[in-house]
């Protein structure tokens, strides 16, 4: 059995001092070294299958990974090895600041040749053990720092990072925290697949969403990947109006990962109107608004948008929460497994369904695929919801027959408290055809105003 590569890379680089640099190597010609004597044992480490054979390579042969794109990983890997190395053993200098520079620019560059490779994509998500490890580190880092061109480029990239992460069963170091402590003994709130405790961190009050554990391993397996995809989807969310993930506790309730978020005193937008009056309606709606927009502007659709997901915050602000079943839009095509575990999925919320999630081909749609869309209907009944208390269809019982409903053409009725401008853009929101829902821009100026 081969070395780690990270192993080998630490032993190479160190056959690598140039007493000339104060920092004891030349980089670029660290990389070209690598580049050339790991390549062997980066072959070993890609799994069952994947040859790099760069003479004999023919575009289109599943079982062969070219060496371009191996050099691609081998370069990233190397580079993130090298920063870790320095950050970790090296004294402060300005040498030292110029040459973390230089890395934080090229380990973003080589993911974006990666990014830009169906090959060296692939070669990603055969990677195994440490040097899995450390490429989601390195990845999580770049995006951390905001590094990639655009949001294209984040969006594909949080889309390897999903699959690597699904592949190996493991989540990037950056996303745990320690320090979690006094967690209640009981759960304040039983989720279908999860409890939420109260806890302390950092001195304030937090919430651990914890996933509860089944028994059958098929269905374990699965609610595993429902975590770490939430998980990804989450920590990278930064908006006022956006519940923010602090990270994840895997002390608390060992063997049991948590989710960990600040605690929202105030509970559900429901419970807050419920118990205050609903003279914040509009500037509410408005604050969901902005959080929805954010969302599509990450190329991420919530597709689970409702009452019981947004949450009130101290300072009396909407905070739109629960992202299990977000999708990520990519590469000029939805990504939507991350919602499509099962059936029971679609249980409870489907009274905030558009029609073309009920019966997508009566609706111009190929398949079930939440979307932007999709999200501004749901909105158009967070709207009823606000205005009443109550769910879409309230008095129709099943949900069934609630979505029949739907798909013949009817709406909930109009709110008596509802104005006109609102009335309008909630009909518009629940139109039939989704080409003529009004995107979230246009709903943001007319609560605005």
């Amino acid at each position: 059995m081969s070395m780690n590569l990270k192993d080998s890379l630490d032993d190479r680089l160190t056959d690598f001092d140039d007493e000339d640099s104060p920092l004891g190597f030349r980089h670029r010609s660290v990389q070209h070294y690598v580049y050339d004597a790991v390549a062997e044992q980066m072959q070993q480490r890609l799994g069952d299958g994947y040859r790099p054979q760069p003479q004999f390579y023919q575009a289109g042969d599943p079982g062969i990974v070219p060496f371009y794109a191996l050099g691609h990983i081998i370069s990233l890997l190397a580079s993130w090895a090298r920063r870790r190395l320095l950050v970790s053993q090296a004294a402060p200098s300005f040498e030292l600041g110029e040459v973390l520079e230089d890395l934080d620019v090229q380990i973003p560059t080589y993911l974006t040749r990666i990014l830009e490779s169906r090959d060296a994509r692939r070669a990603v998500v055969a990677l195994q053990g440490r040097d899995a490890h450390s490429f989601l580190d390195a990845v999580q880092d770049v995006l951390d720092r905001g590094s990639l061109p655009d949001a294209k480029y984040n969006a594909m990239a949080r889309r390897l990072r999903r699959k690597l992460v699904e592949a190996r069963d493991q989540l990037p170091a950056a996303l745990f925290i320690s320090g979690v402590s006094d967690p209640d003994q009981h759960p304040t709130f039983r989720g279908g697949f999860g409890d939420v405790y109260r806890a302390s961190f950092a001195g304030k009050r937090v919430a651990l969403k914890r996933i509860r554990t089944f028994t059958a391993d098929s269905t374990a397996n699965q609610i595993r990947l429902k975590f770490c995809r939430e998980a990804l989807v989450w920590q990278g969310l930064r908006h006022r109006f956006i519940l923010p993930l602090l990270g994840i506790d895997r002390h608390t309730f060992k063997p049991s990962f948590c989710m960990v978020s600040p605690w929202m005193k105030y509970g559900t937008v429901l419970k807050y109107l419920a118990d205050r009056g609903r003279g914040d309606v509009s500037r509410l709606l408005h604050e969901i608004a902005q959080g929805l927009d954010y969302l599509h502007s990450m190329n991420i659709v919530h597709g689970d948008l409702r009452g019981t997901n947004i949450l009130i915050s101290d300072d009396h602000s909407a905070r739109l929460s629960d992202f299990g079943l977000t999708s990520t839009i990519g590469d000029g095509a939805e990504d939507t497994t991350a919602g499509a575990l099962t059936s029971s999925n679609h249980a409870g919320s489907v009274r905030w369904f558009a029609p073309e999630l009920i019966h997508p081909t009566a609706f111009g749609c190929q398949r079930f695929a939440r979307t932007r869309e999709t999200d501004v209907y749901a909105f158009g009944c967070v709207c009823l919801e606000l205005h009443t208390g109550s769910p879409p269809f309230a008095d129709v019982t099943p949900d069934t027959a609630a979505m029949f409903k739907v798909i013949q053409g009817d709406r909930p009725q109009r709110p008596v408290n509802m104005t006109d401008t609102v009335w309008d853009l909630v009909a518009a929101a629940w139109a039939s055809d989704f080409r003529l829902r009004p995107k979230v821009p246009e709903i943001i100026r007319t609560f605005g105003s």
